[in-house]
């Protein structure tokens, strides 16, 4: 069933969404929006557009500015425990933090002496490690980073423990791994394979994998086969339910893997993150511009 901008498939979907919130278009002057991550202590959304070259930073009352240019071609964007932006640069092929003082610290950029492909998304866990999947996206040409062949030869899941700059290879074994979130108690890791992106045969799906206490990646399982286009960026709210970008809009999945509704938006969404004063705000980086909504649920908070 359809209501205005959203699709409802299950009756749980309701009472996720606030049914009188409007879908809001913050901007439409990106080429390629990417990896929201939004900042409590400022009120801010920071977040990628990519084949620009930039960062853009939103606050409620002051509008859009930009925060970085160049941005080494700059995709998904995280927060790590001591509030600092975590960002994947495409262009320079690798994972950085950035400091309180605005300098800027290298995490990752080469695995067993060999360079990153891309990094394309990334996640810090309650530890304070940080976890990020490298497909090749920004080497296959240079609209989103710099043409180049692949180091490594295949493209995985890496993790930095936060005590050294060590980086572990978690898995191996997808075709483009892209968006990840861990579940509220961070049990379960959720990644998603874009594949289909370049090749109607190969995965479009999230899998979920079991998370041991010593790190390893266990049990793997796909959650969700996506129906079209392809999975990106991914995020969890409080209750375990999976909100996903897709081709029509944000899909939101139970933790069993029910479909139980979708945002719709005009463009193809890219990534999304829950943020506001209350973690309740969705906000959606799609194609060419970041759309907002409120909803009854929380993102979860670490």
């Amino acid at each position: 069933m359809k209501s205005g901008e959203f699709e409802i498939h299950d009756a749980r979907f309701k009472w996720l969404m606030q049914g009188n919130a409007p879908l809001q278009k913050i901007t439409g002057d990106c080429l390629w929006a990417e990896g929201p991550v939004y900042f409590p202590a400022a009120d801010t959304l920071i977040w990628s557009d990519i084949p620009n070259n930039r960062m853009l930073r939103w606050a409620p009352g002051m509008g859009v500015g930009v925060f970085r240019a160049p941005s080494n071609y700059s995709n998904g964007n995280t927060r790590d425990r001591e509030g600092r932006l975590v960002s994947c640069e495409h262009g320079a092929r690798r994972v950085t933090r950035t400091e309180h003082d605005g300098s800027i610290v290298v995490i990752a950029s080469e695995y067993e002496g060999k360079r990153l492909n891309s990094p394309n998304d990334v996640v810090v866990d309650s530890h304070g490690a940080i976890w990020f999947t490298d497909p090749d996206y920004g080497i296959m040409s240079d609209y989103e980073g710099h043409r180049a062949p692949s180091e490594i030869g295949r493209c995985n899941v890496y993790c930095v423990s936060p005590d050294d700059t060590h980086v572990r290879l978690v898995c191996d074994d997808f075709v483009k791994p892209n968006g990840l979130a861990f579940s509220p108690d961070e049990s379960l890791l959720y990644i998603a394979d874009s594949a289909a992106s370049h090749d109607d045969t190969a995965p479009r799906h999230i899998r979920v994998f079991d998370v041991a206490k010593d790190g390893a990646l266990r049990n793997s399982r796909v959650f969700v086969d996506m129906p079209s286009g392809v999975p990106d960026g991914l995020r969890l709210d409080e209750h375990g339910n999976v909100w996903t970008s897709a081709e029509d809009g944000v899909h939101c999945y139970a933790p069993d893997g029910t479909l139980l509704g979708k945002i719709l938006i005009p463009e193809v969404v890219a990534n999304l993150t829950f943020g506001g004063l209350n973690r309740d705000r969705l906000f959606i980086a799609a194609t060419s511009s970041l759309y907002s909504v409120a909803v009854s649920v929380r993102g979860v908070g670490r």
